[in-house]
């Protein structure tokens, strides 16, 4: 497979809403149950500075998924991770009932939930506190006018840079070319991260601890090919 050839260009300047709706079908019993009755329990506070202490009672390692979908990626690192404080970010309220599940059916004591922008979490987050950050086949917003939402742009960088401890990583999925092309060329042009990858086979292979999404096995079923790509914070 040849790797696409980034093209460095301007990107669009970047928007404060990332998201799109944020509720689709009526949620059934269980699943508003576990809004109205867990969901309090573990959301990440709405207002001031966050760091492990405040959210899990210790000095933890921290990590982050940017919009988790159903919750079930987040769900699997936190149960192979239980020292491992987790962090998901999710405006959609069925995702957010979908991860609930998880947490209550697999009793995940390390998980906390923001229904909402990660980026209201990142502004507030302890400079180099994060371990990991995960963004999983996001929207690429393809249309010009929407490409400000995408994560994948100075400004949210910048607060994920300043979250993410040296040596830190930020794995990146897509089936979307031209979202892996934004992706490319944007994290091209920053100082603060370098890319991982030697050879295709790194950016394309499952590793154990990053298996696909539900959306990505939908994305291989319509034959569409999943692109990995891992940044190191310098």
């Amino acid at each position: 497979m040849s790797l696409p050839v980034p093209i460095a260009q301007p990107g669009p300047r970047p928007g404060r809403r990332l998201h799109g709706r944020r509720q689709g079908h009526a949620l059934k019993p269980r699943a508003g149950r576990l809004v109205a009755e867990l969901l309090p329990r573990i959301a990440v506070p709405a207002d001031g500075p966050l760091d492990a202490r405040l959210l899990f009672g210790d000095d933890r390692p921290l990590a982050l998924e940017i919009g988790f979908g159903k919750g079930e990626h987040l769900a699997f690192q936190a149960a192979r991770a239980p020292g491992t404080g987790f962090i998901g970010c999710e405006p959609y309220l069925n995702g957010v009932a979908g991860l609930l599940a998880a947490v209550a059916d697999q009793g995940l004591a390390n998980v906390r939930i923001h229904m909402g922008d990660a980026l209201d979490v990142l502004e507030r987050l302890a400079p180099a506190s994060l371990a990991t950050a995960w963004l999983l086949h996001p929207d690429p917003w393809p249309k010009a006018r929407h490409a400000k939402r995408r994560f994948v742009n100075p400004g949210p960088l910048d607060l994920l840079a300043r979250a993410l401890a040296p040596g830190g990583l930020f794995r990146i999925a897509t089936d979307h070319p031209l979202y892996l092309r934004h992706v490319l060329v944007t994290m091209q042009q920053r100082r603060d991260f370098a890319w991982t990858a030697r050879t295709p086979e790194d950016w394309t292979r499952v590793p154990q601890d990053w298996p696909d999404t539900r959306f990505a096995r939908k994305a291989r079923g319509l034959g569409h090919e999943i692109w990995r790509l891992e940044y190191r914070r310098r």
